[in-house]
């Protein structure tokens, strides 16, 4: 994790969007107001329907905020939407007609890059990410957490500086959930990426987390933006620890559970 004294990557201040149907408006985030700095891994934490994704959204470039300021890049790092987002779903949304080692080219593909770097960059992240041998396989002889696997691969396959998660391990049962957790921070670890995760989970958010930012339901307040003080290499019996229980503690409290 980057210092605060570094220029962060991503600023955001009082950023808020309204979609509009008719006379009829809808306000999906309101307020929101964080520094995201290179190496970061953020979790996004809050209810259904607080604007989480409408966030993300407006992070890839897909979106704009009808106010506030919206900052990527800095004078070290300039950044290129299109070009410098990795994005990672719920679902893999694995092609079923392509290789696994297909699906994880294909950004680099659309982005017109070198194929046979792309293709080397695609099997050197397959092994990174545990699927070195699947190469040929199609994704319905993938189990979920593997296919997510695969996606993430794919996110990071043209080498971006921002990768933004949404709610990817959602689908997942508990125990590959879990596995997912270590498989995903081993992964950060490997690739620094500064990396957005957005999750319902408040023990997700605070086990993965470098830093948590935490939605109030719609529209979606930043009620509070913090660093998460917890040793790396994580391990899954921190979730038993006081320290661990004071950070979902304060986010049940934030939320007002």
């Amino acid at each position: 994790m980057t210092t605060s004294a570094t220029e962060p990557l991503i600023r955001l201040n009082g950023v808020r969007k309204v979609y509009r149907s008719g006379a009829r408006e809808f306000v999906a985030v309101s307020d929101v107001t964080m520094d995201v700095h290179e190496g970061d891994m953020v979790s996004l934490v809050g209810p259904s329907g607080c604007g989480k994704s409408t966030l993300l959204k407006i992070l890839a470039g897909l979106h704009d905020a009808d106010d506030g300021l919206v900052q990527i890049g800095n004078a070290s790092s300039a950044f290129t939407p299109g070009r410098d987002v990795g994005m990672v779903f719920q679902q893999a949304l694995l092609l079923k007609w392509r290789t696994i080692l297909q699906n994880v080219m294909l950004p680099a593909q659309i982005l017109g890059l070198p194929r046979r770097e792309a293709e080397a960059r695609a099997r050197e992240l397959l092994a990174m990410v545990g699927l070195s041998g699947f190469e040929t396989k199609y994704p319905y002889e993938l189990s979920g957490g593997m296919q997510q696997r695969a996606a993430i691969a794919r996110a990071l396959v043209h080498d971006p500086k921002l990768i933004l998660m949404d709610e990817p391990f959602g689908a997942l049962d508990a125990l590959t959930r879990e596995k997912m957790n270590l498989e995903m921070l081993r992964i950060w670890g490997e690739s620094r990426k500064t990396i957005i995760f957005v999750t319902h989970s408040i023990q997700e958010a605070v086990f993965l987390g470098s830093q948590c930012a935490v939605l109030t339901s719609g529209p979606a307040r930043m009620a509070d933006h913090f660093a998460i003080d917890l040793p790396y290499p994580r391990r899954l019996d921190m979730k038993t620890t006081e320290a661990f229980g004071t950070y979902t503690k304060r986010i049940y409290a934030l939320l007002g559970m």
